[in-house]
Protein backbone atom coordinates (compact mmCIF):
# COMPACT_ATOMS: atom_id res chain seq x y z
CA UNK A 1 0.00 0.00 0.00
CA UNK A 2 1.33 3.26 -1.46
CA UNK A 3 0.76 6.58 0.59
CA UNK A 4 1.65 9.30 -1.85
CA UNK A 5 3.62 12.81 -1.21
CA UNK A 6 2.39 15.12 -3.30
CA UNK A 7 3.85 18.70 -3.92
CA UNK A 8 4.20 20.85 -0.95
CA UNK A 9 3.44 18.06 1.00
CA UNK A 10 4.70 15.75 3.96
CA UNK A 11 3.33 12.65 5.51
CA UNK A 12 4.36 10.09 8.27
CA UNK A 13 3.80 6.48 9.00
CA UNK A 14 4.16 3.81 11.64
CA UNK A 15 2.50 1.13 9.20
CA UNK A 16 5.20 -1.39 7.90
CA UNK A 17 2.62 -2.59 5.04
CA UNK A 18 3.28 0.88 3.68
CA UNK A 19 5.90 3.01 1.46
CA UNK A 20 5.94 6.45 1.45
CA UNK A 21 6.27 7.86 -2.79
CA UNK A 22 6.60 11.22 -4.37
CA UNK A 23 7.16 11.78 -7.39
CA UNK A 24 8.29 14.40 -10.22
CA UNK A 25 11.42 15.78 -8.35
CA UNK A 26 13.08 18.17 -10.70
CA UNK A 27 14.09 21.02 -8.73
CA UNK A 28 12.22 20.44 -5.74
CA UNK A 29 13.21 18.23 -3.02
CA UNK A 30 12.05 15.23 -0.99
CA UNK A 31 13.78 14.54 2.70
CA UNK A 32 12.90 11.52 4.21
CA UNK A 33 13.62 10.51 7.78
CA UNK A 34 12.83 6.70 9.10
CA UNK A 35 13.60 5.37 12.67
CA UNK A 36 14.50 2.00 12.22
CA UNK A 37 13.76 1.48 16.09
CA UNK A 38 10.71 3.02 16.31
CA UNK A 39 8.88 2.17 13.39
CA UNK A 40 8.54 5.60 12.56
CA UNK A 41 8.99 7.26 8.88
CA UNK A 42 8.34 10.24 6.89
CA UNK A 43 9.05 12.22 4.19
CA UNK A 44 8.69 15.98 2.76
CA UNK A 45 8.61 17.00 -0.83
CA UNK A 46 9.16 20.76 -0.60
CA UNK A 47 9.62 23.17 -3.30
CA UNK A 48 11.19 26.50 -2.26
CA UNK A 49 13.66 26.78 -0.10
CA UNK A 50 12.43 29.94 2.57
CA UNK A 51 8.58 30.88 3.55
CA UNK A 52 9.81 34.23 2.85
CA UNK A 53 9.20 34.64 -0.44
CA UNK A 54 5.72 34.19 0.07
CA UNK A 55 3.83 34.56 3.96
CA UNK A 56 0.59 33.88 2.26
CA UNK A 57 1.46 31.10 0.67
CA UNK A 58 3.11 29.45 3.79
CA UNK A 59 0.74 30.21 6.32
CA UNK A 60 -1.58 27.71 4.03
CA UNK A 61 1.58 25.04 2.66
CA UNK A 62 4.15 25.18 5.27
CA UNK A 63 5.47 21.71 3.41
CA UNK A 64 6.32 24.21 -0.01
CA UNK A 65 9.34 25.51 2.31
CA UNK A 66 12.53 23.80 3.37
CA UNK A 67 12.16 26.27 6.86
CA UNK A 68 8.53 25.45 7.36
CA UNK A 69 8.45 21.76 6.07
CA UNK A 70 11.79 20.09 7.62
CA UNK A 71 10.81 21.36 11.23
CA UNK A 72 7.36 20.19 10.54
CA UNK A 73 8.50 16.40 9.25
CA UNK A 74 10.92 16.41 12.11
CA UNK A 75 8.49 17.42 14.77
CA UNK A 76 5.69 15.16 13.66
CA UNK A 77 7.90 11.87 13.58
CA UNK A 78 9.29 13.07 17.24
CA UNK A 79 5.14 13.07 18.57
CA UNK A 80 5.05 9.45 16.69
CA UNK A 81 8.02 8.30 18.46
CA UNK A 82 11.06 8.81 16.80
CA UNK A 83 14.17 9.73 18.20
CA UNK A 84 16.25 12.07 17.29
CA UNK A 85 19.53 9.95 17.19
CA UNK A 86 18.20 6.91 15.77
CA UNK A 87 17.01 9.00 12.89
CA UNK A 88 18.25 8.19 9.21
CA UNK A 89 17.61 10.98 6.95
CA UNK A 90 17.85 11.12 3.07
CA UNK A 91 17.75 13.30 0.18
CA UNK A 92 16.44 13.30 -3.23
CA UNK A 93 15.76 16.12 -6.12
CA UNK A 94 17.65 19.76 -6.88
CA UNK A 95 18.21 19.04 -9.96
CA UNK A 96 18.17 21.66 -12.78
CA UNK A 97 15.33 20.86 -14.97
CA UNK A 98 13.83 23.93 -16.32
CA UNK A 99 15.74 26.70 -18.58
CA UNK A 100 15.71 30.20 -17.26
CA UNK A 101 18.44 31.77 -15.26
CA UNK A 102 16.15 32.01 -12.04
CA UNK A 103 14.90 28.59 -12.32
CA UNK A 104 18.30 26.87 -12.58
CA UNK A 105 19.09 28.02 -9.07
CA UNK A 106 16.03 27.11 -7.47
CA UNK A 107 17.54 23.31 -7.02
CA UNK A 108 20.64 24.18 -5.49
CA UNK A 109 18.96 26.89 -3.75
CA UNK A 110 16.90 24.22 -2.26
CA UNK A 111 19.79 21.70 -1.54
CA UNK A 112 21.99 24.40 -0.18
CA UNK A 113 18.62 25.03 2.36
CA UNK A 114 18.14 21.79 3.53
CA UNK A 115 21.81 21.29 4.41
CA UNK A 116 21.39 24.67 6.34
CA UNK A 117 18.45 23.59 8.11
CA UNK A 118 20.00 19.96 8.85
CA UNK A 119 23.25 21.88 10.66
CA UNK A 120 21.45 23.71 12.51
CA UNK A 121 20.07 21.42 13.93
CA UNK A 122 22.38 18.60 14.61
CA UNK A 123 21.32 16.38 12.41
CA UNK A 124 23.27 14.60 9.21
CA UNK A 125 22.12 13.52 5.82
CA UNK A 126 22.78 9.55 5.41
CA UNK A 127 23.13 10.06 1.45
CA UNK A 128 21.72 12.54 -0.96
CA UNK A 129 20.95 12.25 -4.65
CA UNK A 130 20.79 15.46 -5.36
CA UNK A 131 21.57 17.97 -8.73
CA UNK A 132 21.91 16.83 -12.25
CA UNK A 133 19.29 17.21 -14.71
CA UNK A 134 17.07 14.50 -14.39
CA UNK A 135 13.67 14.51 -12.97
CA UNK A 136 13.01 11.51 -9.89
CA UNK A 137 10.62 9.40 -8.14
CA UNK A 138 11.32 8.10 -4.65
CA UNK A 139 9.94 5.41 -2.54
CA UNK A 140 10.29 4.83 1.15
CA UNK A 141 9.74 1.56 2.25
CA UNK A 142 8.40 1.70 5.94
CA UNK A 143 9.16 -2.20 6.47
CA UNK A 144 12.78 -2.46 5.45
CA UNK A 145 13.61 1.54 5.93
CA UNK A 146 15.05 0.93 2.46
CA UNK A 147 14.99 3.93 0.14
CA UNK A 148 14.39 3.62 -3.63
CA UNK A 149 14.85 6.63 -6.39
CA UNK A 150 14.21 6.15 -9.66
CA UNK A 151 16.16 8.76 -12.52
CA UNK A 152 13.59 9.60 -15.49
CA UNK A 153 12.05 6.18 -16.95
CA UNK A 154 15.27 3.96 -15.66
CA UNK A 155 14.49 1.79 -13.15
CA UNK A 156 14.42 1.76 -9.45
CA UNK A 157 17.38 1.29 -7.25
CA UNK A 158 18.13 1.63 -3.76
CA UNK A 159 19.73 5.20 -2.50
CA UNK A 160 21.27 3.71 0.50
CA UNK A 161 21.32 0.87 2.66
CA UNK A 162 22.53 2.02 5.90
CA UNK A 163 24.26 -0.62 8.04
CA UNK A 164 22.49 -2.64 11.00
CA UNK A 165 19.00 -1.37 9.93
CA UNK A 166 16.60 -3.23 11.82
CA UNK A 167 13.00 -2.34 12.20
CA UNK A 168 11.80 -3.86 16.19
CA UNK A 169 8.48 -5.58 15.96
Amino acid sequence: MALIVGFSDCQWSTDPNQDLVTYELGSSIAVTIFDPSAGVGGMLHFMLPESDLNRLQMSGSPSMFADSGIPLLFGQAYKLGADKRNLIVRAVGGAQVLAGREMCTIGKRNHLALRKILWKAGVMAHAELVGGNVNRAARLEMKSGRLLVREAAGPERELERPSQITRSA
